[in-house]
């Protein structure tokens, strides 16, 4: 079986979740016997090559509908839905916030795809999405899909809001590198270790983090390189950082393990969660984890987490007492190596190929 594996055009350029779902899903098929081969969207693909194709992101439509235009192949969609309408009308900042404040959230996933586009920090893959809108191109990409992979129940329950009529799918979750995460049980971990393993941008929310932990007895290590246009944002929180919180840079996960082993608690308090990929690998290394309560994320981690409001540093704050008072179990560690490895993730992608393709 040949599969070409088709996402954004900034995959490797703007690392996020989806760069390390992507690789490792690739990787993890390859062992199976899957050629899975990654495509970029603005790179040309011999479709005849390939008995199926699998995109990612389905927010960015025009990413995927100029290839199902060509190429006339079956395919399912990772679709990797978010949504970052509540912080796009009401926190984020500048020209961008002030005219998000009056969209419709299709309205501000179109300007962004726009903006992204006439900046030359992306490409528009076709120009049917300037008419079609938002909204349609998505419909349109649902319709014709094979199977949808959601990475979770609550994701695939969303994409109701686009069309009512789903085509059928396939759960594949996220997961982590189990060769890369061993934790040491015997290692003791410092009880006022935190770390929050994300990249620095308003949508991670790193700035009322700071302000929950600022002169609290807790040190904060904040571990990730600002997003692109995001260095005022990422001034502003060293500006405002107490000095029981410092910063490091974009760690590989070699190195990450090593904090996620000394660390006794992982936050993250985004504004919106699919799944948050460096929780789970902070769980899987026997942190206590604390994460926000927007997004798919009770999912995941059920009653084994503490959640905050992203808005409330007060609640952070509340969830990290909460989460440091709690005596530690193998639960939720457990469940992750069984549920939630790449290996799975590629064994249930494999099956939802096999299904179409038959």
């Amino acid at each position: 079986m040949k599969v070409a594996l088709i996402t954004r055009s900034t995959l490797y350029s703007v690392k996020g979740g989806d760069t390390f779902q992507i690789v490792n899903t690739a990787r993890e098929l390859k062992h199976m016997g899957i050629e899975a081969d990654i495509t970029l969207t603005n790179q040309p693909v011999q479709y005849q090559r390939y008995d199926l194709l699998h995109f990612f992101n389905i927010v960015r439509p025009a990413d995927i509908v100029c290839h199902i235009n060509r190429s006339k192949k079956p395919f399912v969609v990772s679709p990797n839905l978010v949504n970052y309408h509540e912080y796009d009308q009401l926190y984020r900042k500048g020209i961008a916030g002030s005219l998000f404040r009056f969209l419709p959230k299709n309205g501000i996933e179109y300007i962004k795809t726009i903006a992204r586009w006439a900046q030359g920090n992306d490409v528009l893959m076709t120009n049917s999405y300037l008419w079609k809108g938002h909204k349609q191109s998505v419909q349109k990409i649902l319709r014709q899909a094979a199977q949808i992979l959601p990475n979770s129940k609550l994701e695939y329950n969303h994409l109701a809001e686009y069309d009512k009529q789903l085509p059928d799918y396939t759960l594949v979750p996220n997961g982590i590198d189990p060769a890369l995460f061993n934790f040491k049980h015997e290692q003791p971990k410092d009880p006022n270790l935190v770390l929050c393993v994300a990249r620095i941008e308003g949508l991670k929310n790193q700035l009322n983090l700071i302000k929950a932990l600022n002169n609290t007895r807790y040190r904060l290590v904040i571990i990730g390189n600002p997003a692109p246009n995001q260095l005022p944002y990422y001034n502003e929180c060293r500006k405002q950082a107490a000095s029981n919180i410092s910063f490091i840079n974009h760690l590989s996960q070699e190195a990450l393990s090593d904090w996620y082993q000394l660390a006794s608690i992982h936050i993250l308090p985004s504004w919106f969660e699919t799944c948050g990929l460096s929780t789970l690998e902070a769980a899987v290394m026997g942190c206590k984890v604390v994460i926000t309560d927007k997004g798919y994320t009770r999912e995941y981690f059920g009653e084994e987490a503490a959640y905050c409001d992203p808005a409330s540093p007060q609640s952070m704050l509340a969830a990290i007492d909460k989460a440091a008072s709690t005596p530690a179990t193998d639960t939720l560690r457990n469940k992750i190596l069984t549920q939630y490895t790449w290996q799975q993730a590629a064994l249930h992608t494999a099956t939802a190929y096999k299904q179409v393709l038959q």
